[in-house]
Protein backbone atom coordinates (compact mmCIF):
# COMPACT_ATOMS: atom_id res chain seq x y z
CA UNK A 1 0.00 0.00 0.00
CA UNK A 2 1.82 3.07 -1.38
CA UNK A 3 2.11 6.31 0.84
CA UNK A 4 -0.68 8.95 0.48
CA UNK A 5 1.17 12.03 -0.94
CA UNK A 6 -0.21 15.05 1.80
CA UNK A 7 0.22 18.54 0.76
CA UNK A 8 0.44 21.04 3.60
CA UNK A 9 -1.28 24.92 2.86
CA UNK A 10 -0.55 27.16 5.78
CA UNK A 11 2.46 26.50 8.34
CA UNK A 12 2.00 28.61 10.90
CA UNK A 13 0.35 28.35 14.38
CA UNK A 14 -1.15 25.03 13.93
CA UNK A 15 1.34 24.41 10.85
CA UNK A 16 3.20 21.27 13.63
CA UNK A 17 -0.09 19.34 13.44
CA UNK A 18 0.82 17.77 10.04
CA UNK A 19 3.55 16.05 11.37
CA UNK A 20 0.72 13.76 12.42
CA UNK A 21 0.38 12.89 8.73
CA UNK A 22 4.17 12.40 7.78
CA UNK A 23 4.52 8.65 8.69
CA UNK A 24 7.00 7.72 5.59
CA UNK A 25 6.10 4.16 4.97
CA UNK A 26 3.63 4.10 7.30
CA UNK A 27 0.26 5.47 5.32
CA UNK A 28 1.15 9.07 4.05
CA UNK A 29 3.83 11.56 3.74
CA UNK A 30 3.95 15.54 3.22
CA UNK A 31 5.62 15.73 0.19
CA UNK A 32 4.85 20.07 0.24
CA UNK A 33 4.23 22.70 2.26
CA UNK A 34 2.93 25.88 0.90
CA UNK A 35 3.02 29.17 2.79
CA UNK A 36 3.56 32.63 1.30
CA UNK A 37 5.41 33.37 4.60
CA UNK A 38 9.50 33.08 4.34
CA UNK A 39 9.13 31.90 7.99
CA UNK A 40 6.40 29.53 7.72
CA UNK A 41 8.59 27.23 4.73
CA UNK A 42 11.31 28.04 6.50
CA UNK A 43 10.36 26.17 9.95
CA UNK A 44 8.36 23.57 7.97
CA UNK A 45 11.68 22.81 5.92
CA UNK A 46 13.12 22.57 9.22
CA UNK A 47 10.84 19.73 10.26
CA UNK A 48 10.65 17.78 7.16
CA UNK A 49 13.91 18.33 5.30
CA UNK A 50 15.00 18.69 1.81
CA UNK A 51 13.08 15.99 0.72
CA UNK A 52 9.95 18.20 0.65
CA UNK A 53 8.68 20.91 -1.61
CA UNK A 54 8.31 24.39 -0.09
CA UNK A 55 6.43 26.74 -2.38
CA UNK A 56 4.70 30.24 -1.78
CA UNK A 57 1.14 29.76 -2.80
CA UNK A 58 -1.72 27.32 -3.44
CA UNK A 59 -1.95 27.84 -7.16
CA UNK A 60 1.71 26.56 -7.84
CA UNK A 61 1.40 23.60 -5.40
CA UNK A 62 -1.73 22.55 -7.35
CA UNK A 63 0.38 23.57 -10.55
CA UNK A 64 3.60 21.26 -10.14
CA UNK A 65 2.52 18.94 -7.91
CA UNK A 66 0.41 15.75 -7.13
CA UNK A 67 -1.18 15.32 -4.07
CA UNK A 68 -3.60 12.89 -2.55
CA UNK A 69 -5.34 15.05 -0.12
CA UNK A 70 -4.34 18.59 1.41
CA UNK A 71 -4.27 19.92 4.74
CA UNK A 72 -5.76 23.69 5.36
CA UNK A 73 -3.77 24.76 7.93
CA UNK A 74 -3.54 28.44 7.35
CA UNK A 75 -5.75 31.74 8.79
CA UNK A 76 -9.54 31.34 9.36
CA UNK A 77 -10.26 33.76 6.58
CA UNK A 78 -7.96 32.20 4.20
CA UNK A 79 -10.08 28.92 4.12
CA UNK A 80 -12.71 29.04 2.15
CA UNK A 81 -10.60 30.27 -0.59
CA UNK A 82 -8.38 27.72 -0.55
CA UNK A 83 -10.85 25.18 -0.09
CA UNK A 84 -12.58 26.48 -2.85
CA UNK A 85 -9.60 25.55 -5.34
CA UNK A 86 -8.82 22.22 -4.18
CA UNK A 87 -12.49 21.05 -3.33
CA UNK A 88 -12.86 22.07 -7.20
CA UNK A 89 -10.18 20.10 -8.65
CA UNK A 90 -11.56 17.18 -6.51
CA UNK A 91 -8.55 16.87 -3.80
CA UNK A 92 -10.36 15.18 -0.67
CA UNK A 93 -8.88 18.14 1.97
CA UNK A 94 -9.04 18.49 5.77
CA UNK A 95 -9.69 22.12 6.61
CA UNK A 96 -9.03 23.58 10.50
CA UNK A 97 -12.20 24.72 12.33
CA UNK A 98 -13.64 26.85 11.94
CA UNK A 99 -14.49 25.84 8.13
CA UNK A 100 -15.20 29.59 6.98
CA UNK A 101 -15.82 32.26 8.90
CA UNK A 102 -19.51 33.56 6.78
CA UNK A 103 -22.50 31.29 6.79
CA UNK A 104 -22.48 31.60 2.61
CA UNK A 105 -19.10 30.67 2.21
CA UNK A 106 -19.46 27.38 5.09
CA UNK A 107 -22.54 26.20 2.61
CA UNK A 108 -20.39 27.09 -0.58
CA UNK A 109 -17.92 24.61 0.86
CA UNK A 110 -20.45 22.05 1.20
CA UNK A 111 -22.26 22.34 -2.62
CA UNK A 112 -18.64 22.43 -4.01
CA UNK A 113 -17.71 19.40 -2.26
CA UNK A 114 -20.94 17.55 -3.07
CA UNK A 115 -20.40 18.88 -6.73
CA UNK A 116 -16.93 17.52 -7.11
CA UNK A 117 -16.93 14.22 -4.83
CA UNK A 118 -14.72 15.93 -2.89
CA UNK A 119 -13.98 14.39 0.47
CA UNK A 120 -14.07 17.26 3.08
CA UNK A 121 -12.93 16.69 6.38
CA UNK A 122 -13.30 19.95 9.53
CA UNK A 123 -10.67 19.74 11.96
CA UNK A 124 -13.34 20.01 14.67
CA UNK A 125 -10.23 18.34 17.21
CA UNK A 126 -12.43 18.33 20.51
CA UNK A 127 -14.68 15.40 19.51
CA UNK A 128 -11.46 13.66 19.94
CA UNK A 129 -10.70 14.88 23.02
CA UNK A 130 -11.04 12.74 25.86
CA UNK A 131 -13.09 15.15 28.24
CA UNK A 132 -15.61 15.00 25.45
CA UNK A 133 -15.48 11.48 24.69
CA UNK A 134 -16.35 10.66 27.92
CA UNK A 135 -19.32 12.97 28.21
CA UNK A 136 -20.33 11.57 25.38
CA UNK A 137 -20.24 8.25 26.62
CA UNK A 138 -22.25 8.94 29.40
CA UNK A 139 -24.93 10.54 27.61
CA UNK A 140 -25.18 7.93 25.13
CA UNK A 141 -25.29 5.30 28.02
CA UNK A 142 -28.54 6.76 29.19
CA UNK A 143 -27.11 7.06 32.82
CA UNK A 144 -28.59 10.68 32.67
CA UNK A 145 -31.94 10.00 31.27
CA UNK A 146 -33.00 12.10 28.19
CA UNK A 147 -31.14 15.34 27.68
CA UNK A 148 -33.19 18.35 27.77
CA UNK A 149 -30.01 21.18 28.58
CA UNK A 150 -26.33 21.84 27.88
CA UNK A 151 -24.90 24.45 29.48
CA UNK A 152 -21.17 25.67 28.69
CA UNK A 153 -18.77 27.79 30.21
CA UNK A 154 -15.40 28.62 28.72
CA UNK A 155 -13.01 30.38 30.69
CA UNK A 156 -10.39 32.08 28.08
CA UNK A 157 -7.37 33.38 30.35
CA UNK A 158 -4.95 33.75 26.84
CA UNK A 159 -7.94 35.61 25.20
CA UNK A 160 -5.16 38.90 25.56
CA UNK A 161 -2.74 36.92 24.28
CA UNK A 162 -3.79 34.83 21.93
CA UNK A 163 -6.85 36.52 19.99
CA UNK A 164 -6.52 40.47 20.41
CA UNK A 165 -3.19 40.79 19.38
CA UNK A 166 -3.49 39.64 15.60
CA UNK A 167 -5.72 39.36 13.25
CA UNK A 168 -8.00 37.72 15.45
CA UNK A 169 -8.97 40.24 17.17
CA UNK A 170 -10.61 41.74 14.00
CA UNK A 171 -14.87 41.24 12.41
CA UNK A 172 -13.27 41.41 9.34
CA UNK A 173 -10.96 38.43 9.54
CA UNK A 174 -12.53 36.99 12.08
CA UNK A 175 -15.99 37.79 12.09
CA UNK A 176 -16.37 36.89 15.79
CA UNK A 177 -14.67 34.78 18.37
CA UNK A 178 -17.49 32.68 18.42
CA UNK A 179 -16.33 31.26 15.43
CA UNK A 180 -12.41 30.81 16.50
CA UNK A 181 -13.11 29.61 19.82
CA UNK A 182 -16.92 29.10 19.96
CA UNK A 183 -16.53 27.07 16.99
CA UNK A 184 -15.18 24.27 19.27
CA UNK A 185 -17.98 24.65 21.82
CA UNK A 186 -20.82 25.08 20.23
CA UNK A 187 -20.07 21.71 17.85
CA UNK A 188 -19.76 19.89 21.44
CA UNK A 189 -22.71 21.07 22.74
CA UNK A 190 -24.77 20.14 19.65
CA UNK A 191 -23.16 16.71 19.86
CA UNK A 192 -24.21 15.90 23.11
CA UNK A 193 -27.26 17.08 22.54
CA UNK A 194 -27.88 15.54 19.33
CA UNK A 195 -29.82 18.27 17.96
CA UNK A 196 -28.89 21.50 16.09
CA UNK A 197 -29.66 25.65 16.69
CA UNK A 198 -32.53 26.78 15.34
CA UNK A 199 -32.80 29.82 17.40
CA UNK A 200 -30.19 31.95 19.06
CA UNK A 201 -30.30 35.23 20.49
CA UNK A 202 -26.81 36.65 22.44
CA UNK A 203 -25.53 39.86 24.51
CA UNK A 204 -21.94 40.54 24.78
CA UNK A 205 -19.92 43.63 24.48
CA UNK A 206 -16.02 44.44 23.89
CA UNK A 207 -15.36 45.06 27.67
CA UNK A 208 -12.30 45.21 28.47
CA UNK A 209 -8.88 45.31 25.37
CA UNK A 210 -11.05 48.20 23.47
CA UNK A 211 -9.76 50.46 26.48
CA UNK A 212 -6.04 49.32 25.74
CA UNK A 213 -4.18 51.97 24.01
CA UNK A 214 -0.77 50.59 23.43
CA UNK A 215 -1.17 49.05 20.13
CA UNK A 216 1.34 47.32 17.33
CA UNK A 217 1.10 45.51 14.12
CA UNK A 218 2.09 42.31 14.89
CA UNK A 219 2.18 40.58 11.66
CA UNK A 220 5.63 39.98 11.95
CA UNK A 221 5.18 37.55 15.01
CA UNK A 222 3.30 34.42 16.23
CA UNK A 223 1.29 34.18 19.42
CA UNK A 224 4.44 32.76 21.03
CA UNK A 225 6.63 35.33 20.86
CA UNK A 226 4.75 37.63 22.89
CA UNK A 227 2.68 35.03 24.86
CA UNK A 228 3.88 36.27 28.58
CA UNK A 229 1.79 34.49 31.10
CA UNK A 230 3.29 36.88 34.01
CA UNK A 231 0.96 39.66 32.48
CA UNK A 232 -2.13 40.27 34.75
CA UNK A 233 -4.47 41.84 35.19
CA UNK A 234 -6.05 41.96 31.60
CA UNK A 235 -5.54 45.28 31.26
CA UNK A 236 -1.91 45.23 31.84
CA UNK A 237 -2.02 44.15 28.55
CA UNK A 238 0.68 45.63 25.80
CA UNK A 239 0.76 45.70 21.84
CA UNK A 240 -2.86 45.16 21.05
CA UNK A 241 -3.95 44.92 17.22
CA UNK A 242 -4.79 48.38 15.69
CA UNK A 243 -8.22 46.81 14.99
CA UNK A 244 -10.08 45.37 18.06
CA UNK A 245 -14.01 45.35 17.11
CA UNK A 246 -14.67 41.84 18.46
CA UNK A 247 -16.47 41.00 21.54
CA UNK A 248 -14.08 39.90 24.65
CA UNK A 249 -17.32 38.54 26.51
CA UNK A 250 -20.54 37.05 24.74
CA UNK A 251 -23.11 34.91 26.06
CA UNK A 252 -25.75 32.65 23.69
CA UNK A 253 -29.53 31.18 24.07
CA UNK A 254 -29.65 28.37 21.87
CA UNK A 255 -33.11 26.36 20.85
CA UNK A 256 -32.30 23.07 19.67
CA UNK A 257 -34.35 21.29 16.91
CA UNK A 258 -35.09 18.40 19.30
CA UNK A 259 -36.15 20.84 22.00
CA UNK A 260 -33.28 21.04 23.76
CA UNK A 261 -32.07 24.25 25.65
CA UNK A 262 -28.61 25.04 25.52
CA UNK A 263 -26.54 27.90 26.87
CA UNK A 264 -22.88 29.13 25.98
CA UNK A 265 -20.58 31.95 27.72
CA UNK A 266 -17.28 33.29 26.53
CA UNK A 267 -15.21 35.27 27.99
CA UNK A 268 -11.03 36.59 27.44
CA UNK A 269 -10.33 37.88 30.18
CA UNK A 270 -10.78 35.40 32.99
CA UNK A 271 -7.34 34.19 35.22
CA UNK A 272 -8.64 30.40 34.21
CA UNK A 273 -8.04 29.03 31.08
CA UNK A 274 -10.86 25.47 31.20
CA UNK A 275 -14.13 24.74 29.39
CA UNK A 276 -17.00 23.53 32.17
CA UNK A 277 -19.64 21.45 30.50
CA UNK A 278 -23.17 20.88 32.23
CA UNK A 279 -25.25 18.19 30.76
CA UNK A 280 -28.84 18.22 32.64
CA UNK A 281 -30.81 15.08 31.42
CA UNK A 282 -34.16 13.74 32.87
CA UNK A 283 -32.51 11.59 35.41
CA UNK A 284 -29.24 13.01 36.14
CA UNK A 285 -26.72 15.34 35.74
CA UNK A 286 -22.69 15.65 34.70
CA UNK A 287 -20.17 18.54 34.80
CA UNK A 288 -16.37 18.44 34.01
CA UNK A 289 -14.48 19.59 36.68
CA UNK A 290 -11.73 20.59 34.59
CA UNK A 291 -11.02 19.37 30.94
CA UNK A 292 -7.65 18.13 30.59
CA UNK A 293 -6.27 14.50 31.44
CA UNK A 294 -6.99 13.39 35.29
CA UNK A 295 -9.18 15.71 35.98
CA UNK A 296 -12.79 14.79 36.64
CA UNK A 297 -16.25 14.30 35.83
CA UNK A 298 -18.93 14.75 38.34
CA UNK A 299 -22.29 12.46 38.12
CA UNK A 300 -25.44 13.00 40.23
CA UNK A 301 -28.02 10.62 40.35
CA UNK A 302 -30.17 10.82 43.66
CA UNK A 303 -31.40 13.89 45.28
CA UNK A 304 -29.05 13.20 48.04
CA UNK A 305 -26.18 14.46 46.90
CA UNK A 306 -25.09 17.82 46.58
CA UNK A 307 -22.28 20.37 46.40
CA UNK A 308 -18.99 18.68 45.85
CA UNK A 309 -20.70 15.37 46.68
CA UNK A 310 -21.41 13.11 43.53
CA UNK A 311 -22.62 9.77 43.39
CA UNK A 312 -20.01 9.41 41.28
CA UNK A 313 -17.00 10.27 40.11
CA UNK A 314 -15.06 9.65 36.62
CA UNK A 315 -10.85 10.63 35.65
CA UNK A 316 -10.67 11.96 32.43
CA UNK A 317 -8.26 10.22 30.02
CA UNK A 318 -5.06 11.22 29.45
CA UNK A 319 -3.56 10.91 25.95
CA UNK A 320 -0.54 11.48 24.12
CA UNK A 321 -0.10 14.73 21.59
CA UNK A 322 -1.93 17.86 21.50
CA UNK A 323 -5.34 18.86 23.06
CA UNK A 324 -5.25 15.20 25.19
CA UNK A 325 -3.53 13.13 21.85
CA UNK A 326 -7.14 15.25 20.11
CA UNK A 327 -4.79 16.30 17.32
CA UNK A 328 -3.19 13.15 16.70
CA UNK A 329 -6.38 11.11 16.26
CA UNK A 330 -7.99 13.71 14.38
CA UNK A 331 -5.49 13.42 11.76
CA UNK A 332 -5.33 9.69 11.43
CA UNK A 333 -8.97 9.41 11.38
CA UNK A 334 -8.79 11.78 8.46
CA UNK A 335 -6.14 9.95 6.10
CA UNK A 336 -8.62 7.14 6.92
CA UNK A 337 -11.71 8.45 5.54
CA UNK A 338 -9.46 9.77 2.63
CA UNK A 339 -8.03 6.01 1.66
CA UNK A 340 -11.51 4.18 2.23
CA UNK A 341 -14.35 6.81 3.09
CA UNK A 342 -16.76 5.36 5.63
CA UNK A 343 -18.31 7.26 8.66
CA UNK A 344 -16.24 9.63 10.61
CA UNK A 345 -16.50 10.60 14.44
CA UNK A 346 -15.98 14.25 12.55
CA UNK A 347 -18.88 15.61 10.69
CA UNK A 348 -19.06 18.44 7.73
CA UNK A 349 -22.42 19.46 8.42
CA UNK A 350 -21.66 19.93 12.03
CA UNK A 351 -19.33 21.62 11.06
CA UNK A 352 -21.40 24.06 9.51
CA UNK A 353 -23.93 24.19 11.99
CA UNK A 354 -21.36 25.68 14.53
CA UNK A 355 -20.72 28.10 11.91
CA UNK A 356 -24.03 29.11 11.22
CA UNK A 357 -25.08 29.41 15.36
CA UNK A 358 -21.83 31.44 15.81
CA UNK A 359 -22.58 34.15 13.27
CA UNK A 360 -26.33 34.13 13.64
CA UNK A 361 -25.35 34.47 17.45
CA UNK A 362 -22.85 37.18 16.60
CA UNK A 363 -25.25 39.13 14.70
CA UNK A 364 -27.85 38.74 17.11
CA UNK A 365 -25.41 40.36 19.73
CA UNK A 366 -24.66 43.68 17.54
CA UNK A 367 -28.57 43.34 17.48
CA UNK A 368 -29.05 43.95 20.59
CA UNK A 369 -29.71 40.81 21.22
CA UNK A 370 -32.55 40.12 19.11
CA UNK A 371 -33.44 36.22 18.46
CA UNK A 372 -32.59 34.89 15.05
CA UNK A 373 -33.24 32.10 13.40
CA UNK A 374 -30.52 29.81 12.51
CA UNK A 375 -30.89 28.51 8.40
CA UNK A 376 -30.94 24.21 8.55
CA UNK A 377 -29.05 22.23 5.65
CA UNK A 378 -31.19 21.27 2.86
CA UNK A 379 -32.22 17.66 3.66
CA UNK A 380 -31.08 16.11 0.67
CA UNK A 381 -27.42 17.72 1.55
CA UNK A 382 -27.41 16.36 5.19
CA UNK A 383 -27.71 13.05 3.78
CA UNK A 384 -25.13 13.05 1.65
CA UNK A 385 -22.74 14.09 4.10
CA UNK A 386 -24.64 12.32 7.21
CA UNK A 387 -24.48 9.14 5.16
CA UNK A 388 -20.45 9.52 4.62
CA UNK A 389 -20.09 11.32 1.34
CA UNK A 390 -20.50 7.87 -0.51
Amino acid sequence: MSDLRIGIIGYGARGAMSRHAHRPGGGSVVTVVADPSPRGRKDAQERYGDDVAYVDDVETLLAEHEVDAVMILAPDFAHAKIATATLSRGIPTFTEKPMAITLEDADAMLGLAREHRAKLYVGHNMRHMPVVRQLKAIVDSGRIGRVRAVWCRHFVGTGGDFYFKDWHAERAKATSLLLQKGAHDIDVIHWLSGGYTRRVSGIGKLAVYGDITDRRDNSDRRMWDWYDAEVFPPTAQKELNPVIDVEDISMLHMTLDNGVLASYEQCHFTPDYWRNYTVIGDAGRIENMGDGGGDQIHIWESRSSGPGHPDAVEVISRGDGGHGGADPNLVQEFLRFVRDGGATDVSAIAAREAVATGTRGAESIRQGGIPLDVPPVPQDVREYFDNGQA
